[in-house]
């Protein structure tokens, strides 16, 4: 037995190292057979990649994609190494997979997940910032302004105009937050009913829409209601500072869902009872104003496009570039607008990945605190003659490639060197599948107490939160246990083709 690659024994052994994170042994298997790094296990459920992905292995991930793993592979659910990465929160993984040109927008075969969605059911708030970096100009001139209208017609600014009277006026932006996956659900939904408030507050900095509903003839989340807004899953998770952010953004207490409620109503069937003051129709309390995120990150565009250039690796020193002041170790090769502080490149993009402090000085929303003055930074540029490190050169391809990846043979008196970060043309979109199986395994609905008997109805009148008190006592009838949301996840309906790619990968 084997798959299309052959060499079946080398290639599990190329995917127990890529588990274990056994760089002795990958590479000794990669040396004697490039060709290993596009194996895939027996089905074709998951590659190398996708093990190193979902396990954190940096430096795993990067020798295979320096060996010519790709970038976009596919596991048996439609899932790409992107997707595992951000499952798992190892932005340092989705850091590297950027740098190779990996593609944000694709979805996986089940419910038309993106990697943008598994990064919402963990809070994975820094994946979230990575993902979103290649749409969000580095210079707020690039922007345009935008003014945005709430619920009741009336224009209201976003978080980041109240400084900068800017915003990211980006139409592939817009669509890419608010894709929706199975039963309509976008990223909002899921890091609201998680009770994630930075990856919300995040979210809508970057115009995810507050006012988008669930499909009206079904959705997984039934026990919340076809429907409902971002905020009927926040009062669902129970997160006061979600709700609150979600309120301070324009959604509105008076959206009923196809069941009939409020989102106050939400709060009482799951238990909530101290969210019934904030969310009741005619809420007298005050709502904090809240400041634009502090995972917005202005330089990261800048930065991620002069790293795929001059790469990460090289750590030769030049006696023309002075010695980075933050690491000590590699030469400066960027500059920052504005204090005009040299850097390497390396450390340069960690500042701009990992930090989650807003600038002390001043400047637009989104500006990284420079690590020698603290001014803040909204770009960085290259250092004129910079020193690039020579590509190594890529083994030559064995015999278990097969020769219609590389229809053409290129002249070897023409051949030039490759780059060290290649990029990988992006393929047309999949047409959407029509099977809606289970999604997000880790976002679970707790079961009700009936033991097997039918659940009694519950009353869907839209005039439910100004009823009596005798009828509020309904709602304790039958609501369910209190649960912590955020560990929710639909176990009613788990998909088994899902199932197999992550025991495979948590074997």
């Amino acid at each position: 037995m084997g798959n299309s690659l052959g060499c079946s024994a080398s290639g599990e052994r190329l995917v127990s190292a890529a588990r274990d994170g056994d760089l002795v042994e990958a590479r000794m298997l990669l040396e004697f057979n490039p060709g290993l790094a596009k194996y895939s296990t027996f089905g074709g459920l998951n590659s190398p990649l996708h093990f190193a992905a979902a396990k954190g292995h940096y430096e795993m991930a990067v020798l295979l994609l320096e060996y010519g793993a790709d970038v976009n592979s596919k596991n048996y659910c439609g899932q790409t190494a992107l997707m595992q990465a951000c499952r798992h929160g190892h932005w340092e993984i989705v850091q590297t997979l950027l740098l190779y040109r990996c593609n944000v927008t694709r979805a996986d075969y089940l419910s038309g997940r993106t990697a943008l969605h598994f990064a919402a059911v963990g809070g994975h708030v820094r994946c979230i910032r990575l993902l979103v970096a290649d749409f969000v100009p580095s210079s707020p001139r690039q922007m345009a302004p935008l003014e945005v209208e709430d619920r009741d017609g009336c224009p209201r600014n976003t978080g980041l105009d109240s400084s900068s009277g800017y915003t990211y006026d980006q139409l592939a932006l817009t669509k890419f937050i608010n894709k929706i996956a199975d039963g309509g659900l976008t990223a909002l939904h899921i890091a609201a009913l998680n009770g994630s408030s930075d990856c919300v507050q995040l979210l809508l900095d970057l115009h995810a829409n507050v006012a988008s509903v669930t499909f009206p003839y079904g959705s997984s989340m039934n026990l919340i209601g076809a429907g409902s807004t971002p905020l009927h899953y926040a009062a669902c998770g129970g997160n006061l500072r979600c709700c609150q952010v979600l309120l301070s953004r324009g959604s509105s207490r008076l959206t009923l869902n196809c069941n009939g409620w409020l989102p106050v109503d939400v709060a009482k069937i799951w238990g909530h009872y101290a969210l019934e003051a904030l969310l009741k129709p005619n809420s007298v309390v005050n709502i904090p104003i809240f400041l634009p995120s502090n995972y917005l990150s202005l330089p990261l565009m800048s930065i991620l496009n002069i790293a795929r250039e001059l790469g990460l690796q090289s750590l030769a020193i030049c006696g023309d570039f002075e010695l980075c002041p933050v690491c000590l170790e590699r030469s400066c090769s960027v500059v920052a607008e504005g204090c005009k502080h040299e850097l390497c490149v390396k450390c340069a993009l960690y500042l701009c990945s990992s930090n989650s402090r807003m600038s002390e000085a001043v400047g637009p929303p989104g500006s990284v605190p420079c690590p020698l003055c603290r001014r803040g930074i909204v770009s960085f540029s290259r250092l004129p003659c910079s020193p690039i490190k020579d590509p190594k050169p890529t083994p030559s391809l064995s015999f278990c490639n097969p020769c219609i990846l590389h229809p053409e043979v290129p002249d070897p008196s023409s051949s030039t060197p490759r780059s060290e970060f290649r990029e990988n043309h992006e393929m047309p979109s999949e047409p959407i599948c029509p099977v809606t199986c289970g999604p997000f395994p880790s976002v679970a609905v707790p079961t009700c107490n009936c033991k097997g008997c039918p659940c009694p109805p519950l009353d869907t009148s839209p005039r439910r939160s100004q009823s009596s008190a005798g009828q509020c006592d309904k709602f304790g009838d039958h609501r369910l246990e209190r649960t912590n949301c955020s560990g929710i996840c639909w176990s009613r309906r788990s998909c088994h083709r899902e199932h197999q790619c992550n025991s495979e990968i948590n074997a």
